[in-house]
């Protein structure tokens, strides 16, 4: 059994793109962890010229004071020389007995699922923390997601008690439509940090995804 510093049970994840501007990338976040995520993942998008432990480690102190996990997109180097608590894949990773013999046991992992259901069931065999679907709406920033079906988002409700996240799309004037899907939580990109008030913006979120928590 592992133990580990922090848990996903879902919520409200919010991804970044390190890529942005510095202060205001952390000027942003912090609004966005005052106003209550639960999860932060910085997504593997870097200019070239960056110091990414630099950054990670920037994030991470920031999100830790506010008891927030952060996580890593893709890059298990990065992962395992900062203060980063778990990855999340994009795609079944083909060497993932050996990155697996690297983690730490508190490290979490999850994988965007899509409409294969084998990978749901890879998630589920290798126990997995949380898997999250993309995408549940069109969207512009998740364009090399395909439409989820969402009697497969059903499907693995049936199959697993794991966490499941729905993103892609989602904004305030659709999350009602996702009620019926038995999501643990959603995951918001530029409906956050493109705001111009990103701490109430965020709490609009998290208010609207309890709401229809509440009556699933």
């Amino acid at each position: 059994m592992k133990t580990k510093k922090h848990t996903i049970k879902g919520g409200l994840y919010l991804v970044i793109d390190p890529s942005m501007e510095l202060p205001a990338l952390l000027l942003k976040t912090e609004a966005a962890l005052r106003g209550g995520i639960d999860v932060l993942q910085i997504w593997n998008h870097w200019n070239m010229e960056d110091d990414k432990q630099k950054i990670i480690q920037l994030i991470t102190a920031l999100a830790h004071r506010y008891g927030v996990p952060v996580l890593i997109n893709e890059n298990i180097e990065l992962l395992i020389n900062t203060d980063l608590d778990g990855i999340h894949f994009d795609t079944i990773p083909d060497n993932y007995a050996a990155i697996q013999s690297r983690l730490k046991e508190d490290f979490m992992i999850g994988i965007t699922c899509g409409n294969d259901i084998s990978k749901i069931e890879w998630a589920i065999e290798h126990q997995l923390d949380y898997i999250s679907f993309c995408s549940v709406f069109p969207s512009s920033s998740v364009s090399t997601c395909e439409l989820v079906d969402r009697a497969i988002i059903q499907k693995a409700r049936a199959l697993t008690d794991m966490p499941i996240f729905l993103s892609g799309g989602i904004d305030l004037n659709n999350m009602h439509q996702l009620k019926e899907t038995k999501m643990d939580g959603i995951a918001v990109v530029s409906g956050i940090m493109s705001s111009v008030n990103t701490e109430e913006k965020t709490k609009q979120y998290q208010l609207s995804l309890q709401n229809n928590k509440r009556i699933l």
